[in-house]
């Protein structure tokens, strides 16, 4: 009695599996009969006019090809913006452990561009490598900012960034000892959350500073820089990624709180204007940067990404008009090669001057107008690995910052989806289910741990090269392989100024 029940439940289970699957059949037959009858019919792709429906497999195939070529096809050294062996350090330098490698490099030495650093004979003994000492910002602030890392977190904005990947990046950076810089985006409490300094960032939209007109409020600005953690101001002028051009945070990723921290409207999106507002002319930049000083008792400095020096020249120029002090206490110069959420792709392929040119131009002008010790220079471009950082001291640069390499720390494995709302680490989304990926303690760790194995693998270089301070390093120290593979010391390729010694220069 009881098998024939079974018997009987098991039969009208199999005819109802069998229905439900004639059924998919039968709408799947009808979806694809209407796709086909859409496809031939349409007018605007001649792919699928022409072979409808499987047309589309064309585009699927495009968008799985990005992956697949990054985990079956692509050598270690091929993908752009980052290689496999370039993420991969990162990643074992962030999650600290044994980055040694067997057997020899998998780098082409020979490659045009190749920097590579001139060991001493005889460095000292002792330590395997040598630690940095503070560089002092703004000596003519009411409040300068001494402070000893060199190489510190990257502009990054809340919204941009959700909030689990700011708090991460907060803790990592305060338990590292190296500063976080707010981006555009404004001040959350997600940035103050860890404890670490803060460079607040004033975009062209002057977000979470601004009049609902869009121009400086400095009561807001005061509020900001009350913060003890806030110690400098920086004047976004500009970014590598998409010069001339102001940033975009889509609709979809304005929150009721990103929009309550920005000042503007939630859900729309949010487009800065291409340049300040207040900011015409090389005089109004020094206004600018002297108001704000006066203002909050900060050092103050700008970010841009360079054309030329020429205006830089005009700058200094009108330094030397006004007084020694009126000077911007920093200059952040973002390579070409820089990254963002969002760039038309002619602005970040084709405008702006990659960080190995700019860099030195930058550092050339203020030697000849005798403003290198006075101004500090920070760089940022795709500079993540150890020797990338070394490379940018030797050219002369006092701080080099990184985006990117930190948003690989925290696990971003570069789907390239930062503009969608979409990323499957939780880094750049604000989908709750996707931040959910992203444990806040466990990434700081591997933020600190990659700021900290970086600027150790740095100090190695310098004691290599038989200098007692990673600063120290200098253009004489690190050569660059020419197009004939041949390799030439950077102080041939880019000579300090007529009458300056590498010391003098800084």
């Amino acid at each position: 009695m009881e098998s024939t029940g079974f018997a009987h439940w098991l039969v009208m289970v199999v005819e109802l599996s069998v229905a439900f699957v004639l059924l998919l059949l039968a709408l799947a037959v009808v979806v694809l009969m209407a796709t086909w009858v859409v496809d031939r019919n349409q007018t605007g792709n001649a792919v699928l006019r022409n072979f409808p429906v499987i047309g589309h497999f064309r585009y699927w195939f495009l968008h799985l090809g990005e992956f697949f070529r990054q985990y079956l096809y692509s050598s270690d050294r091929e993908e752009m913006p980052f290689n496999r062996a370039q993420r991969t350090w990162v990643y074992r330098a962030a999650k600290d452990v044994d980055n040694t490698n067997a057997f020899g490099s998998s780098r082409d030495l020979r490659a045009e561009g190749v920097p590579f650093f001139v060991n001493a004979p005889f460095p000292d003994l002792g330590v395997d490598h040598v630690e940095p000492v503070p560089v002092t910002i703004g000596p003519h602030a009411r409040e300068p900012y001494s402070h000893a890392a060199f190489f510190n977190i990257s502009a990054m904005s809340f919204g941009a960034l959700s909030a689990p990947a700011v708090r991460a990046l907060s803790r990592g950076a305060a338990k590292a000892g190296i500063w976080m810089d707010t981006g555009e985006g404004g001040l959350a409490p997600y940035h103050l959350e860890g404890g670490c300094d803060i460079i607040f960032e004033i975009g062209t939209a002057k977000y979470g500073v601004r009049t609902p007109e869009g121009k400086l409020d400095d009561g807001k600005l005061l509020a900001i820089c009350a913060h003890k953690q806030v110690k400098m101001v920086s004047i976004k002028l500009g970014q590598g990624a998409k010069p001339g051009m102001g940033g975009l945070l889509p609709g979809a990723k304005v929150t009721a709180e990103i929009a309550a921290i920005r000042g503007i409207p939630v859900g729309e999106d949010s487009q800065s204007p291409n340049r300040h507002l207040d900011i015409g002319n090389v005089s109004q930049l020094m206004d600018s940067i002297g108001h704000i000083r006066e203002l909050t008792g900060k050092p103050v400095g700008f970010k841009a990404v360079l054309g030329g020096v020429e205006w830089i020249g005009e700058l200094c120029d009108e330094v030397h008009r006004r007084g020694i002090e009126s000077a911007p206490d920093f200059i952040i110069v973002d390579g070409s090669e820089g990254g963002t959420g969002a760039a038309p792709q002619t602005l970040m392929e084709g405008v702006g001057l990659p960080l190995h040119e700019a860099l030195p131009a930058l550092l050339d002008m203020l030697i000849v107008k005798g403003l290198r010790e006075r101004i500090k220079v920070v760089c940022s471009g795709k500079c993540i690995t150890a020797y990338d950082v070394a490379w940018a001291l030797s050219i002369g640069a006092d701080f080099v910052n990184s985006a990117r390499g930190f948003m690989l720390a925290l696990g971003c494995i570069q789907s390239l989806q930062c503009n969608r709302n979409t990323c499957p680490t939780g880094i750049t989304t604000q989908n709750p289910k996707l931040q959910r990926g992203l444990v806040v303690t466990d990434k700081s760790e591997r933020v600190y741990h990659y700021a900290k194995n970086v600027m150790k693998e740095v100090g190695i270089i310098a004691h290599s090269c038989g200098v007692s301070e990673p600063r120290q390093l200098n253009r004489g120290h690190c050569r660059v392989v020419g197009d004939d593979g041949l390799s030439i010391p950077l102080v041939k390729l880019f000579p300090y100024p007529q009458n300056e010694s590498p010391a003098q220069a800084g």
